[in-house]
């Protein structure tokens, strides 16, 4: 799966970690993250992230 960056403070969304500070689980996908979730270091939401 695609890694994606935050391009307002650089946090990278590895859907193969997850995110447990968002209890995001590990294997989610960003494209089902949905659309109330925020960069867990900066708020930012899903539409300040690009693909790497």
């Amino acid at each position: 799966m695609k890694r994606y960056k935050c391009k307002v403070c650089g946090y990278i969304y590895d859907p193969d970690k997850g995110e447990p500070r968002k209890k995001t689980p590990p294997g989610t996908p960003y494209e089902k993250l949905g659309n109330t979730w925020r960069c867990p270091q900066c708020g930012a939401s899903l539409n300040r992230f690009i693909p790497m």
